[in-house]
């Protein structure tokens, strides 16, 4: 129950809540939304999502703030990249009123499970978007399943707003050039999985990977993106293996309304040494700052301090504030759905 759930201890995982919404796709249109309590799926063994990999996913939070209001962040944007990922992949596109419909829905459904505000917790939405249709052949479903759960999390880090020892790892690709990296799909965070695994078994919060082609430039961790401070600069890579980050896209805008210049460029491992702090952005952190990054095939440490920057906790402090009610949303960032 969440009556007697302790929100201050939870941690990022999985906990059981009273509904979640799903819509089926079939016969070349979407269907009406559907409320369900089960937590399975019905899924036939031939379905595409589990041997060709049609799957798609996205995270957004649900906040309950200081007025009493509960609000979601940019959903019209985590819409967007759903549909780029659907033509990547060749998914049928969610529509953007259907998803943000869905995210209103199972939110106000599992109300009860929205964390209170200031426990450091928030109600994490997880939709996801699978192919159905029975086949063997390397072709796209005909049918699909689109379907949205909830549920509470802590923290992505245990410390929360805390420095991490970031590790270069050289050996493990994330995701080719030109390949899925700028999608939400599975089969990305598949890929990081084992270097995840070797950067927390020699005792680091999470891997950093260079980019697959010349393993030269800063790319992504697994499942981040990466930004650095210098010079009044907020500097952030580009790259066409990605995926682009809504957390990092509204940092950039934040940056700029602080008077930062903002540079999205490649970025030499090297320059590392010139940065005066450094992140990691996204959905379930929002920044991770990072104290130092190693490169264990060089020797070289690249070190950002113990404490989070000023800036750093300048644009988290901004950011969550935004998303929590607190600081004027001149951007129109936010959307109420429970008064």
């Amino acid at each position: 129950m969440s009556e007697q759930m302790d929100w201050s201890s939870l941690g990022f995982g999985y906990h059981k809540t009273d509904y979640n919404v799903r819509c089926y796709f079939r016969d070349g249109k979407w269907g009406e939304i559907e409320t369900c309590s089960e937590e399975t799926i019905p899924l036939h063994m031939a379905a595409t999502c589990l041997h060709y990999g049609q799957e798609a996913f996205e995270g957004l939070k649900a906040y309950r703030c200081p007025d009493g209001k509960v609000r979601v962040f940019r959903m019209d944007e985590n819409a967007a990249r759903l549909q780029s990922t659907c033509r990547g992949i060749l998914m049928p596109e969610v529509p953007t009123e259907l998803f943000e419909e869905m995210v209103k829905k199972v939110v106000r459904l599992n109300e009860r499970f929205i964390p209170p505000y200031e426990t450091g917790a928030t109600l994490y939405v997880r939709p996801l978007l699978i192919g159905t249709s029975a086949q063997v052949g390397v072709h796209p479903a005909s049918e699909y399943l689109f379907l949205m759960f909830v549920t509470p999390v802590g923290p992505y880090f245990k410390g929360g707003f805390a420095s991490n020892p970031y590790v270069i790892i050289r050996e493990h690709d994330r995701s080719a050039p030109l390949g899925t990296g700028i999608y939400k799909v599975g089969g990305n965070y598949a890929a990081s999985l084992l270097a995840n695994k070797k950067a927390h078994d020699l005792g680091y919060a999470c891997e950093f990977y260079l980019d697959a082609k010349e393993k030269k430039y800063m790319d992504e961790c697994g499942a981040a993106n990466f930004f650095g401070i210098k010079n009044n600069t907020y500097v952030t890579p580009l790259s066409t293996s990605i995926l682009p980050s809504i957390t990092n896209k509204s940092l950039m805008q934040l940056a700029e309304d602080f008077g930062l210049k903002v540079e999205r460029r490649q970025i030499p491992e090297e320059e590392l040494e010139t940065f005066e702090e450094a992140g990691a952005c996204g959905t379930a952190a929002v920044i991770s700052p990072i104290s130092y990054i190693d490169d264990l095939e060089t020797g070289k440490r690249y070190d950002f301090g113990e404490k989070p920057g000023p800036i750093s906790e300048k644009l988290y402090t901004h950011l969550r504030n935004i998303q929590y009610g607190i600081d004027e949303d001149v951007h129109g960032w936010t959307t109420v759905v429970i008064e």
